[in-house]
C-alpha cells in the first residue's frame, strides 16, 4: 500500500483520466467502474481500516485532501467512494456493533468489499428529519427478515455491503445487509441530472434473510445521520474539489482564449481577473475551513456546529464558484465540449445531501439559543 506521498502522487496521476472518462458519465445507467475498480487496486478503499485490520486509519484531514483530488478528477467516483470511506470512519468511532459482525464486515472491506449507509426511502422525507423507516424486520429461527424498499443508494452497482435503517417493532435500528443476499435488487431509477455516475439507485428487499449477529445498532436513527461524521467531511470535500475543477478550466480558457476584438486573452483583462480573484477567495475560505474543522476532527475536539458549518460552506461556495467559472467561459462553458455546465449541476446536488441548508442552520440556531 503507497505511503501518504506517493498516494497522493497516483491520486494526483488519475485525475486527468478520470477527467477524460467523465463526459461518459453524463448518460443515464453510467458508472465509474473503471475508476472505482483502480482505486480498490490502488488500495484506497481500505485505508480506512485501523491498522489492525489491515488499513492505516487514514486521518479525516488525510481523507479530505483525497477526496478534493479525487472529486477534480470526477465528481461522480468521489461522491461514490467518498460514502464508503466516509461510513468506515464512522464506524472507527462505533463501539455498539457485535465485534463478529465488526470484525466480519472490516476484513470484507480489507480485501475489496465496498460499503455504504443506505437510508432513504422514497416519500418518506428525510431520514434527518425524523422520516420514519418504513422498511421493517421480523424476528425469525435464527435471524431477521427485511422487506422494503430504499433510495438514493450511491454506488449501488458495486456495493458488497449496505447498512440500512430499519422500524423492528417499533425500534429505530440498522441493519447490515449483503448485496449479494437472495431478495436483494437494484433498481436503476435514478435520472438525476446532476452526479449521474454516481448511480444513486433504488434497491428493494423482499423477504432478505439475515442472521441476528447482523443487527448490528438501535438507535435514534435522525440523529445518527445528522451527526454521521463521515458524511459531514467527504461530502464537502466533494465539492471542493469539483470547484477547483472549475477554476482550473476557467482559468486555463482566460489565458488561451483571445477574442479578435480584443487582441490579447481575456484573463488581461480587469473584469475577468476580477472574477478569478473572487473565486480564489472563496476556494480558500473553503479549503480552510474544511482541513481545519478535519483536524479538529483527528484531535477529538471538533464540534457538530463546526462540520455542520464546513459542509452549508463548501457546497455554497462550490455553487458560487461554478457560476462564476461558467461567466468567464461565456456561452462556451454551456457547450457538449465543455464540463463546466456539468461541473455547475453537480455541485448544486451538495444542496440536497443531508443535513440541508434549513436543518443546518435551525442547528447552528439551537446551538446558540441552548
Amino acid at each position: 500500500m503507497p505511503n501518504t506521498t506517493t498516494l497522493t502522487e497516483a491520486i494526483e496521476a488519475l485525475i486527468p483520466i478520470f477527467q477524460a472518462r467523465e463526459p461518459a458519465l453524463d448518460a443515464l445507467g453510467s458508472f465509474p467502474y473503471d475508476n472505482v475498480r483502480e482505486l480498490v487496486a490502488l488500495g484506497y478503499t481500505k485505508l480506512m481500516l485501523p491498522e489492525a485490520y489491515g488499513g492505516q486509519s487514514l486521518s479525516a484531514y488525510e481523507l479530505v485532501k483525497y477526496q478534493t483530488l479525487l472529486a477534480k478528477g470526477d465528481g461522480a467516483t468521489a461522491i461514490a467512494v467518498g460514502w464508503h470511506m466516509g461510513t468506515l470512519l464512522g464506524l472507527r468511532h462505533n463501539k455498539a456493533w457485535p465485534k463478529e459482525t465488526y470484525d466480519f464486515l472490516l476484513g470484507e472491506v480489507a480485501q475489496g468489499a465496498l460499503v455504504n449507509l443506505v437510508m432513504s426511502e422514497r416519500g418518506s422525507g428525510s431520514p434527518t428529519r425524523g422520516a420514519t423507516m418504513k422498511t421493517t424486520a421480523r424476528k425469525v429461527h435464527g435471524g431477521y427478515v427485511l422487506n422494503g424498499h430504499k433510495s438514493f443508494a450511491t454506488l449501488s452497482p458495486m456495493l458488497d455491503y449496505m447498512i440500512t435503517g430499519v422500524n423492528l417493532d417499533g425500534v429505530d435500528s440498522f441493519f447490515l445487509v449483503p448485496c449479494k443476499a437472495d431478495g436483494v435488487e437494484v433498481l436503476p431509477v435514478w435520472d438525476s441530472v446532476a452526479l449521474r455516475g454516481s448511480a444513486s439507485h433504488d434497491i428493494v428487499l423482499r423477504e432478505v434473510f439475515v442472521p441476528e449477529s447482523y443487527l448490528v445498532q438501535q438507535a435514534q436513527i435522525a440523529r445518527s445521520v445528522t451527526r454521521s461524521p463521515g458524511g459531514l467531511l467527504h461530502i464537502p470535500a466533494c465539492y471542493l474539489g469539483i470547484a477547483e475543477a472549475a477554476r482550473d478550466y476557467a482559468v486555463t480558457f482566460a489565458k488561451t482564449y483571445s477574442p479578435a476584438s480584443l487582441g490579447k486573452p481575456i484573463s488581461e483583462t480587469l473584469a475577468v481577473q476580477q472574477r478569478i480573484g473572487e473565486i480564489e477567495l472563496l476556494l480558500r475560505q473553503t479549503r480552510y475551513l474544511l482541513h481545519g474543522v478535519a483536524r479538529e476532527f483527528d484531535a477529538g475536539t471538533v464540534k457538530l456546529e463546526d462540520l455542520l458549518a464546513a459542509k452549508s460552506t463548501a457546497v455554497n461556495n462550490a455553487i458560487a464558484i461554478t457560476d462564476k467559472a461558467l461567466r468567464i467561459c461565456g456561452s462556451h462553458g454551456l457547450t457538449a465540449d465543455s464540463p463546466l455546465h456539468r461541473y455547475y449541476l453537480n455541485v448544486r446536488a451538495g444542496l440536497h445531501n443531508p443535513p440541508a441548508d434549513d436543518e443546518i442552520l435551525r442547528l447552528l440556531a439551537q446551538a446558540v439559543l441552548a
